[in-house]
């Protein structure tokens, strides 16, 4: 039984230690959306962005270069990605947990 328990306990921290790194890459990719605001007749473009409670608005000139654009929907989809494997070893690390401590649910 101790092999196995080593096996899991590995199992475990490296679960622990992929989360955090998943944390900090989701950290890099920030999400919001382009805003266009209109001011005096004149369209500028935003990028909106929610920081803790607040919504902070971050100007991105007076047109949004398709560049802008693929970048904002890859941030995206690499949050989406992240954010399901954060869930997923969140269940994982969870019974990892359960099972070191002997309460296995089957």
């Amino acid at each position: 039984m101790g092999i196995i328990k080593g096996v899991l306990r590995e199992e475990l921290s490296n679960s622990i230690r992929m989360k955090k790194n998943y944390e900090k890459a989701l950290i890099k990719h920030p999400g919001g959306c382009f805003i266009k605001k209109s001011i005096k007749g004149r369209n500028y473009y935003y990028l909106a962005v929610r920081v803790g409670k607040k919504v902070r608005f971050i100007y991105k000139g007076k047109e949004i270069s398709s560049a802008d654009k693929d970048a904002l929907k890859k941030s995206k989809q690499l949050r989406v990605k992240y954010k399901k494997l954060i869930q997923k070893l969140n269940k994982q690390i969870k019974y990892l947990g359960s099972v070191l401590r002997g309460k296995e649910d089957v």
